[in-house]
């Protein structure tokens, strides 16, 4: 299973230097996991980047992966990675989630970059 972090999906949805490394696991649908909390991260800012049709548009390819709401157990999990680990709420979130599933996290973000169950992808800039 494989569950592409939010920064992984704007790369693919602005067909940014990485999007290539995200193509794979996000078409692989039938291995997808897409938490909610990556919904409402990519939607946010597609809707301040662009318009609320093309974020309601991008959630909706979003959601033709397995969807994952947040539950108390992955919550409370979740607290306890944050405690220990000192990251952000969302990261600690995605990383559970991606835990309860057997899923690999693929992200951009740095912040997730030291766990063994993360494929880290260093962020690029295209040539002009």
């Amino acid at each position: 299973m494989n569950l592409v972090d939010s920064s992984g999906w704007l790369e693919y949805f602005s067909d940014g230097p990485n999007a290539d490394s995200f193509a794979k696991p996000l078409q692989d649908l039938n291995n997808l996991i897409v938490p909610t909390i990556c919904i409402y991260e990519v939607f946010k800012v597609i809707l301040r980047e662009r318009s609320e049709d093309d974020a309601l548009q991008a959630a909706a390819l979003m959601e033709q992966g397995q969807v994952v709401d947040l539950t108390s157990e992955i919550a409370i999990q979740a607290a306890k990675i944050s405690f220990e680990y000192k990251i952000p709420m969302a990261d600690n979130i995605i990383l559970t989630t991606a835990r309860f599933y057997n899923a690999i996290v693929l992200t951009q973000d740095n912040d997730l970059e030291k766990f063994q169950d993360v494929k880290y992808i260093s962020k690029s800039i295209k040539n002009k």
